[in-house]
Parts: C-alpha cells; sequence; structure tokens
C-alpha cells in the first residue's frame, strides 16, 4: 500500500464505519446525563477514540505474529459484544423503571456514566474493529499506526456530535431518556451479534 489519497480516504471511511456504534453509545450516554459539560464530553469521546485507535493495532499486531489464535478469538467477538451491552443496556432500564422519584439528586448521581461503564462501552462498541488488522495487514506498522489515529479523529468527532445530540433530546425527555439509551445499547448489543454470527 502507498502513501496516497485512496490511502487518507480508506482510513476514513473506516473510521466512519467503526464509529457508527460509538456515536450510537454516546447519544444513549447524553440522554442519561442531559447536564453533561464540554470537558466530560470531550474526555468520554476521547475514551471511545482511544479504543478504536487501539483495536485495529492490536488486531494488526496480531496478524503479524499470532494469526492462528487471533483467527479463533475472532468468532467471540459479537458474543462479546452482546453480553456487554445487554449488561449496560440493562442496568440502565432497570434503574429507570425503579425510579421512584425521591432523592432524584443521588439517582442522578447514580445514573452518571462511571469510569468503569464507560471502559467496558469502549471495549464493546470497538471491539469489531480488531478484525480491521486482517483489513490493514499488507500495510507497514507506520501506515497501520496512522490509519489507526485517522479512525481515531473521526471517532472522536463523530462521538462528540453524539453527545450533544444526547444532551439535546435528553433535556426534553427526562426520565424517558434513560430508557430510550438503554434500548439504544441493547439494540447495538444485537446488531453486532447478528452483524458478526450471521453476515
Amino acid at each position: 500500500m502507498e502513501w496516497n489519497l485512496i490511502f487518507f480516504v480508506n482510513s476514513v471511511l473506516l473510521g466512519v464505519g467503526l464509529a457508527m456504534d460509538a456515536f450510537s453509545v454516546s447519544i444513549a450516554n447524553a440522554l442519561g446525563e442531559s447536564q453533561m459539560k464540554k470537558g466530560r464530553m470531550c474526555f468520554i469521546a476521547g475514551v471511545y477514540a482511544f479504543f478504536q485507535f487501539a483495536m485495529p493495532m492490536i488486531g494488526w499486531i496480531c496478524v503479524h505474529t499470532i494469526v492462528e489464535y487471533f483467527e479463533k478469538f475472532d468468532d467471540f467477538i459479537p458474543w462479546i459484544a452482546l453480553v456487554l451491552l445487554l449488561y449496560i443496556g440493562g442496568k440502565m432500564l432497570w434503574e429507570a423503571f425503579h425510579d421512584d422519584g425521591e432523592g432524584k439528586d443521588d439517582d442522578e448521581k447514580n445514573r452518571k456514566l462511571t469510569f468503569a461503564v464507560l471502559l467496558i462501552q469502549g471495549i464493546a462498541t470497538s471491539i469489531d474493529a480488531l478484525s480491521v488488522g486482517f483489513t490493514i495487514a499488507d500495510y507497514g506498522l507506520l501506515m497501520a499506526f496512522i490509519a489507526s489515529l485517522i479512525i481515531a479523529v473521526v471517532t472522536f468527532a463523530i462521538c462528540m456530535t453524539g453527545l450533544l445530540i444526547g444532551k439535546k433530546v435528553g433535556n426534553h425527555l427526562g426520565k424517558k431518556a434513560t430508557i430510550l439509551g438503554g434500548i439504544i445499547l441493547i439494540g447495538i448489543g444485537i446488531e453486532i451479534f447478528v452483524k458478526g454470527v450471521f453476515f
């Protein structure tokens, strides 16, 4: 592969495709936390961008070292994403339906996205990007690094957009926003699973 316009266009398009799940999760997160500040939004988008950078690089390294084991692990990717997102989405729905209206400030704090949950979401929405290691297998190390960096930048921009959309909608929906957020996460988990297993 050569350093040309096609390389950069392909990397951007790859970034857009890979970022769609993270985009939807960003909307879901902002729906449940409509007062989110810009610094926090940048941090959340940055975590997703980091994982979207790391996964293709890990995939590339695996292809160039332990191909046989990586191919076997590839079959488990849809299952891992499904379990993680069903858990997080189910938790959001549980909290929304078991909110009795008392101690509203405490409930809002509990629903706030924790770092641990954010890491799980980052892994769940980017784990399919491991397979991109096969796509960029013919790249040299530097090209693979730059392609992954472009994917990360595109992901960051798309996730920031998702967070802004979710914030706006969340302000109008109130408690229903958490229910919608949970449904979105469960839907993404099922979509990743179906796409990975049947297609």
